[in-house]
């Protein structure tokens, strides 16, 4: 399967606009911002539109179980290029939102090759990407946990080839060029592994991770 590389860089659970602002600078091509209520890196669809504004990069919006309107409504208040759903959405839900226009990039937390697999065939045609990150009883997501790499890259071709992949969990500026070498993703997303308190990004953390994922252009070349 031929992926792009090296991979874009999407830096999530921004709550500043000064953050959001540098990783742009350093070149991300994603911000995320979380949407889904009651989480340490939650803010408003129209505080997101604030911190990502005028900012050159897709907007990512993260949900957990949102209906089709509140989607739809967060997306417009907040101009969101990206719908995340990281919740236990459905198929014909993520499908229904394509068909609008929606970008879809739907969560899965494999602990293994097989259950990778099994996601992947069953969002198959109804999502635009899957982002696989780590599981954890303590959260949907940000905890920074991995998933098992080497598993799920084994299981790389069970991935239609029009379905994008995002690694994501447990990356950090010391990790994620390996990371990316084992998987070979689209893009790797990553958000407390930048940080210096939930939702405070870590400048140089910022700059350090997308010049490492900018080094495996190198790497390749060597």
């Amino acid at each position: 399967m031929t992926r792009l590389w090296p991979p874009a860089v999407k830096v999530c659970g921004l709550t500043r606009h000064q953050d959001a602002g540098i990783a742009a600078e350093a070149g991300a091509r994603y911000l995320g911002v979380i949407l889904a209520p009651g989480g340490k890196r939650t803010v408003t669809p129209e505080a997101a539109s604030v911190i990502l504004d005028g900012l050159p990069a897709q907007r990512a919006g993260v949900f957990v179980n949102a209906t089709a309107d509140e989607l739809r409504r967060a997306a417009a208040a907040a101009r969101l290029d990206v719908l995340q759903l990281h919740g236990d959405e459905s198929p014909e839900l993520a499908a229904a939102l394509r068909r609008e226009g929606f970008v879809v990039w739907k969560a899965v937390r494999p602990r293994s090759g097989d259950e990778f697999a099994e996601a992947a065939a069953l969002y198959a045609g109804a999502v635009d990407a899957l982002l696989v990150d780590g599981w954890s009883p303590d959260a949907r997501g940000g905890t920074g946990t991995a998933f098992p790499w080497a598993e799920v890259a084994e299981r790389m071709a069970a991935v239609p080839m029009e379905m994008a992949i995002v690694a994501a969990g447990g990356l950090r500026p010391e990790n994620v060029a390996d990371a990316a070498a084992i998987l070979r993703p689209d893009v790797v997303d990553v958000s407390s592994g930048v940080e210096s308190a939930p939702g405070v990004k870590d400048h140089d953390a910022v700059r350090a991770f997308i010049a490492a994922v900018r080094g495996l252009a190198q790497r390749a070349g060597a």
